[in-house]
């Protein structure tokens, strides 16, 4: 079997020369530590805002289960995203606070690992997932919610070093 390093098509290390999508091969990088941090909102009105913050909304606790559904999404990353490695978490940190100015809640995910690969898609699913739970737990008073502004804000660890987003 060959081994794919990558630098396939497009520079992309998910191909290879031939452009067929492959795991990029990890097992010569050191194992470092490596940590990254996303957000998303998910804009409602403020109404709603105050449902899920006063704990009256009727299915419950609205930000203990998206909590709970970030740190699950963030543990099974590499069962929801093709090509994703499976990696050992050892934090996964979801906050989420009323933002009453923008009239939404601001999801946050730190993830981190000792590891030979980042957890920016940890992180990204993490916060979708939290973000996704909001919704589908006050859909029912507010079917025009949105989910907006998913980003990596930083990553840290590996070769490439340090990222940061611009705020």
């Amino acid at each position: 079997m060959t081994s794919h390093q990558g630098g396939g098509a497009g520079g992309l290390s998910h191909f290879d020369a031939s452009g067929q999508a492959h795991m990029v091969d990890v097992s010569d990088k050191p194992v470092t530590q490596r940590s990254a941090l996303a957000e998303g909102f998910v804009v409602m009105t403020q109404a709603t805002l105050a449902l899920i913050t006063t704990g009256e909304a009727a299915k419950g606790d609205v930000l203990g289960v998206a909590r709970l559904a970030g740190i699950m999404a963030a543990k099974r990353t590499a069962d929801l995203i093709p090509l994703c490695h499976p990696l050992p978490l050892t934090k996964v940190a979801i906050e989420l606070v009323p933002d009453p100015a923008r009239s939404a809640i601001r999801v946050e995910a730190l993830v981190k690992t000792g590891g030979q690969t980042g957890v920016e898609m940890e992180a990204l699913t993490a916060v979708s997932l939290a973000c996704l739970t909001i919704y589908d737990m006050v859909k029912a008073v507010e079917k025009s919610m949105r989910i907006e502004g998913i980003r990596l804000l930083v990553k840290d660890g590996g070769k490439s070093g340090r990222y940061e987003a611009a705020p």
